[in-house]
C-alpha cells in the first residue's frame, strides 16, 4: 500500500523543509513529511485535518469536519523520496496524523534514504517494526494525558510505554494544558522511570499569546521537578499553518 500523506492544498502533500519546532531538536532544519489517519483523537488536535474526516464522531472543540478528498493522498514511496531529496536536507521528521500506522510503507521509503537521520513523532501506542525501527534515530514520543479526551485504556498503554522507556532514542514531550496536568506527566516519569533529561513539558497552544501565558507558569514547574521546557517555535513563527 502506497504512503497516505496529509495535504497542504488539495493535490499537494505536505512535505516541506522547514525548523524543527519542538523538543529536543528545536531549531534544527530538518524536512517534514506529514502522514494522514490517527488512531487517536485529541480534543485539542492542531492537526485535526489529519483525521477529523467528514462523519467522523470524535469530539474535537473546533467542531471542524474535513473532507477527505481533499485532505488526503496517497503517493508511492519512490515519489515521496524524490519530494524529500530535492529539498536538500539531511534530517527528516515524520509526523502526523500517528506515523506508526503506516509503518511498512516508510520502511520502504527510508530504504530508499538511506543518508538521512530520521526522526518519527509518534504517541507512544505502537512500537516499530524491526525493518522501520533499525533506520529511526530518534522517537519524539507524545503520551496523551486525560485532558486530551482519550481514554487511559487507548492512550497509555503499559507494554509501549516500557519499550519506549528504554530506549535510549526515545524522548518524551507531554502536552500541558494546565498545572493539574503536570501532575499526571510526574506520575508517568515515575512509574515508567523516563530517563533523565528526556522529558519535555510543552505548553498546548496555536498562538504565541496563549503559549506565552502558559509557559509563564509551566516554566517554574519545569524547574522545580526537572523537566525540560519545550515552547513550539513553528507557531511563533508562522502561525498555526499547514506547511511549516
Amino acid at each position: 500500500m502506497p504512503l497516505v500523506l496529509a495535504t497542504q492544498a488539495p493535490g499537494e502533500p505536505e512535505i516541506f523543509a522547514s525548523v524543527q519546532g519542538e523538543g529536543p531538536s528545536a531549531g534544527m532544519p530538518c524536512t517534514f513529511v506529514r502522514l494522514s489517519r490517527c488512531n487517536l483523537a485529541c480534543v485539542w488536535c492542531d492537526t485535526a485535518y489529519t483525521w477529523h474526516f467528514d462523519g467522523d464522531d470524535r469530539a474535537h472543540r473546533d467542531g471542524l469536519e474535513y473532507d477527505r478528498k481533499a485532505n488526503q493522498l496517497t503517493l508511492d514511496e519512490e515519489e515521496v523520496a524524490a519530494r524529500i531529496t530535492a529539498l536538500g536536507q539531511k534530517r527528516l521528521v515524520i509526523t502526523g496524523g500517528e506515523p506508526l500506522l503506516q509503518a511498512p510503507a516508510l520502511a520502504r521509503l527510508l530504504d530508499l534514504l538511506p543518508d538521512v537521520s530520521v526522526e518519527i513523532e509518534t504517541n507512544g501506542t505502537t512500537k516499530a517494526p524491526t525493518a522501520l525501527d533499525i533506520r529511526i534515530d530518534q522517537f519524539n514520543v507524545s503520551p496523551k494525558l486525560a485532558h486530551s479526551g482519550n481514554p487511559a485504556e487507548l492512550a497509555l498503554l503499559p507494554e509501549q510505554l516500557d519499550a519506549y522507556a528504554t530506549d535510549p532514542r526515545a524522548w518524551f514531550k507531554f502536552v500541558i494544558a494546565g498545572p493539574s496536568d503536570v501532575d499526571e506527566a510526574l506520575a508517568l516519569r515515575d512509574r515508567y522511570r523516563f530517563r533523565p533529561g528526556h522529558v519535555f513539558l510543552m505548553p498546548e497552544g496555536t498562538d504565541s499569546e496563549t503559549l506565552r501565558a502558559r509557559e509563564k507558569w509551566l516554566a517554574p514547574l519545569c524547574v522545580e521537578h526537572g523537566f525540560r521546557l519545550s515552547d513550539r517555535l513553528h507557531i511563533h513563527l508562522f502561525g498555526d499553518t499547514r506547511g511549516t
